[in-house]
């Protein structure tokens, strides 16, 4: 089965990427896994702190999750997978793809205001070249009508 990897993260534009790639995965019966990478700046203090701002990470992170997940379950018929990671988020994006043999699409979210399209969409696109699957950029901006229409 081929899966769409979509970047969560606290961005808006995250939102139409996942819109994005459930529409993609139900119309042609594909799979959604998303990936939250967890920066390792959160966990420069002492060991006990960081391990409880890790596990509170992972609890923000799961609980944002199920909010898509469900939409996903009761609205396109999926069951995406969570995967997080910890590191350097373009390092980790990257991992993940190589990783995963059944990841066919990596689907990012673009901002839409005057700074650019975000970090990971400027990183990631100057790696475009050796990425192993294409990546699909969503602009942060469409409507739902629109991103129906286009998926």
């Amino acid at each position: 089965m081929r899966k769409f990897l979509v970047v969560l993260d606290d961005s808006r534009e995250c939102l139409n990427a996942m819109r994005f790639a459930a529409l993609r995965a139900e119309h042609t019966g594909g799979g959604v896994e998303v990936l939250s990478v967890i920066p390792p700046d959160e966990f420069n203090h002492w060991i006990g702190v960081g391990d409880i701002m890790r596990e509170e990470a992972r609890e923000r992170i799961v609980a944002h999750f199920e909010v898509f997940a469900k939409w996903m379950r009761d609205k396109h018929a999926l069951e995406p997978h969570l995967v997080i990671r910890e590191g350097e988020p373009v390092d980790e994006i990257l991992a993940q793809v190589r990783e995963d043999p059944e990841i066919g699409v990596l689907v990012l979210g673009a901002a839409s205001d005057k700074k650019g399209p975000g970090p990971l969409v400027t990183q990631l696109t100057k790696s475009a070249g050796t990425l192993p699957v294409p990546f699909t950029i969503v602009p942060g901006d469409l409507s739902k009508e629109q991103l129906e229409g286009i998926a």
